[in-house]
C-alpha cells in the first residue's frame, strides 16, 4: 500500500482544488448566470489543458519522448457518458442551488458525491468493500441528509436538493470516468472541458445572459483551469490507481476546503447542525482513510496502454528500443499471475471476491 501513497495524494489534492471552486463559483453568482458560469468554468478548464498539451506535445518532439496512444472507439461513449452527466447537467444544477444554499453548506454537502460515486460502484460496477467502507458512507449519507432537513435550515432545502442531483451526475460521470481513465488523464479532462464549456455556455445565451465583463469571464476561467481541469485531472489519475469508490472517498474531504474558504469570503458562526453534520462526514472520511484490504487474487490475462514501472504487475519485454526510462507509456500484456498483497480496486485489480 505504500506505493499508493503519492495518488493518495494527488486524490486529496484534486480534492482541495475543487472544494475551493465551490465558495469562489457563489461569489461570482452575483454577476453571472448559472449556466454561463458553468460554461466558463469548463471553457477555462478545456482551454487551459490544451494549451498544456500543445506545449507538452512540442516538448515530446524535441526529445522524442513518447505519447499515449488516442482513445478506442470503443471508450467513446463512456466518455461521452461521463461529459454529458458531469461537463453539462452536474455543474448547472450545482449553480443553480448555490442561488439558494450558503456556500459552506453547499460545500460540505458535496460529500454526498463521494456516497453516491461508491454506491455506482459497487452496484453496477461490481467493485469490492467491506463493513468498514459501508459504515464510512452512511456517516456521510447521514450528514448530508442532517444538512438538507428542512427543519434544519429553512433556507437551505431547495438548493441543496439541486447540489445533491449535481452530486449524482458526478457520481454517474465518476464511474464512467473510469471506464476511461488508462488513457492520458490530461486529454480525458480537456475533451470534457471543450466539449462542455461551449454547451453551457449556449444554454446560457439561449436563455438570455449576456457575456460577463472581461475581467469577471477571465477569473472565472482561472478558477475552472484550476477547479475543474487540473482537478480532474489529478482525479483522474487516482481513479487509475485507487478505484472508483475509493477516490471517491479521499474526494470527500473536498467540502472542507470549500468550507474553510466560504467561512473566510463569508464570516459567519454555523448553525449546531452544520457542526454535527461536519463530524459525521469527517468520521466517515477517516473510516475510507484507514481501510487496508490484502488476500490472495489471481490477475487474467489483460491488454491497455497506460504509465507503468517494471514493478510486479508488469514483467513484460518490449517490442522496440527502451532506453530505460520509467515510468514510461505504450501497450502491454499482462499474463495470468496469482499472488497476495496489499492492494486497491485498481486498473490491475478489478476481480471478483
Amino acid at each position: 500500500m505504500k506505493s499508493h501513497r503519492h495518488t493518495i495524494l494527488t486524490a486529496l489534492l484534486a480534492a482541495a482544488l475543487f472544494g475551493i471552486t465551490t465558495p469562489l463559483a457563489k461569489a461570482l453568482l452575483g454577476s453571472v448566470s448559472p449556466f454561463m458560469l458553468a460554461g466558463l468554468f469548463y471553457l477555462g478548464s478545456g482551454s487551459g489543458l490544451a494549451i498544456v498539451l500543445l506545449l507538452r506535445r512540442f516538448a515530446a518532439r524535441a526529445t522524442r519522448a513518447a505519447v499515449h496512444d488516442p482513445l478506442r472507439v470503443a471508450e467513446l461513449p463512456w466518455l461521452a457518458g461521463a461529459i454529458a452527466a458531469g461537463g453539462v447537467a452536474a455543474p448547472a444544477l450545482l449553480m443553480l442551488g448555490l442561488n439558494t444554499a450558503p456556500a459552506a453548506t453547499s460545500a460540505l454537502l458535496l460529500n454526498v458525491e463521494g456516497v453516491l460515486t461508491a454506491l455506482i460502484a459497487w452496484v453496477c460496477f461490481r467493485e469490492n468493500f467491506d463493513a468498514q467502507i459501508a459504515l464510512g458512507m452512511a456517516a456521510i449519507v447521514a450528514g448530508g441528509v442532517l444538512l438538507s432537513w428542512p427543519g434544519a435550515h429553512a433556507d437551505v432545502a431547495p438548493g441543496a436538493l439541486l447540489v445533491a442531483a449535481a452530486c449524482l451526475c458526478w457520481a454517474i460521470d465518476n464511474n464512467l470516468t473510469r471506464k476511461v481513465s488508462t488513457n492520458d488523464a490530461m486529454v480525458v479532462a480537456c475533451t470534457k472541458g471543450l466539449v462542455a464549456g461551449p454547451v453551457n455556455i449556449g444554454v446560457a445565451l439561449l436563455a438570455g445572459a449576456h457575456w460577463p465583463a472581461w475581467h469577471v469571464s477571465g477569473g472565472a476561467m482561472a478558477v475552472g483551469f484550476a477547479g475543474y481541469g487540473v482537478s480532474l485531472v489529478l482525479f483522474v489519475v487516482a481513479l487509475r490507481h485507487l478505484g472508483t469508490a475509493r477516490t471517491g472517498a479521499y474526494f470527500s474531504v473536498a467540502p472542507l476546503f470549500g468550507v474553510a474558504l466560504s467561512l473566510v469570503l463569508w464570516p459567519e458562526r454555523p448553525a449546531l447542525t452544520f457542526w454535527l453534520a461536519l463530524a459525521l462526514m469527517a468520521f466517515g472520511v477517516w473510516l475510507h482513510v484507514r481501510e487496508r484490504h490484502e488476500h490472495a487474487h489471481t490477475h487474467e490475462p489483460l491488454e491497455h496502454t497506460h504509465a507503468h514501472r517494471h514493478d510486479e504487475h508488469h514483467q513484460h519485454e518490449h517490442d522496440f528500443a527502451w532506453d530505460g526510462t520509467e515510468p514510461h507509456t505504450h501497450g502491454h500484456r499482462h499474463a495470468p499471475i496469482t499472488h497476495s498483497h496489499a492492494h486497491y480496486p485498481d486498473v490491475h485489480h478489478r476481480h471478483a471476491h
